[in-house]
């Protein structure tokens, strides 16, 4: 009974074996295949372009010059000022952007970051937008929202409470793309608008930009960092991408 039994179990294994892999399904079964890397990722991070690496100017100059401005150096891999000097300005111009910057003000500072900023007149802000920089609690341009840190300097105002306090860093990030721009904060979204929109068009003739009618104009243009204040202005980590 025993013998019978255990030659029954066999003859069952074995008839199991050959049905399953014959079974079309069995056959279908992919392979697992396990990569050591993110190529999503590895694209990504090679479209950025370092502007600031902490050693070397290499990507900027002076407002229509092509000079560095004096009062700009580099301390400790920090690009660095304490008193009034003139802007900076990237060489290359870029349109639809992802701009990464962190910077660190002084008590009572007061500074921004200009994009799509044209050469063509007397001063880049008579075209290019500004990212405010500030000491929200000193500086002489906290009396309204519209000039505080990361505003849409005269335009749109930020939201207070995304500001680290004077002397820690902050880490700005600012993404235009066609007409539609952002602001961020420490990785928060202060605030978003649309280029030449009513809106937009509104808040432009009620402001002193009026006087400016090439204001906000460019599709492109120049990076520049505000140096015309007192006080001191630190930066560093300066990376851009373009959007496509």
């Amino acid at each position: 009974m025993i013998s019978t039994l255990r030659v029954t179990t066999i003859a069952v294994a074995l008839t199991s074996a050959v049905t399953l892999a014959a079974s079309p399904q069995s056959a279908r079964k992919p392979t697992l295949i396990i990569s050591p890397t993110n190529p999503q990722s590895s694209t990504n991070n090679s479209r950025w372009k370092v502007l600031f690496d902490g050693t070397s100017l290499d990507a900027w100059r002076g407002y229509k010059s092509d000079a560095v401005p004096d009062g700009w150096r580099i301390e400790k891999g920090t690009l660095t000022k304490d008193r009034p000097v003139k802007d900076l300005v990237s060489k290359d111009e870029f349109g639809d952007f992802e701009l990464e910057i962190e910077w660190k003000i002084g008590e009572a500072g007061n500074s921004g970051i200009f994009y799509r900023g044209s050469e063509e007149f007397e001063h880049i802000y008579w075209s290019a937008p500004e990212y405010q920089l500030l000491d929200d609690i000193k500086a002489s341009d906290n009396k309204t929202r519209l000039t505080c840190a990361g505003a849409d300097h005269g335009l749109y105002p930020s939201p207070e409470g995304h500001l680290n306090p004077v002397g820690d860093w902050n880490k700005t990030r600012i993404v235009a793309k066609g007409t539609h721009v952002e602001h961020w904060l420490n990785d928060f979204k202060l605030l978003e608008y649309e280029f030449w929109s009513p809106d937009w068009e509104a808040k432009g003739k009620a402001s002193k930009f009026a006087a400016w009618p090439g204001y906000g104009r460019a599709t492109k243009g120049h990076f520049a960092l505000q140096g015309d204040h007192n006080g001191v202005l630190s930066f560093r980590n300066i990376r851009v991408r373009e959007l496509r």
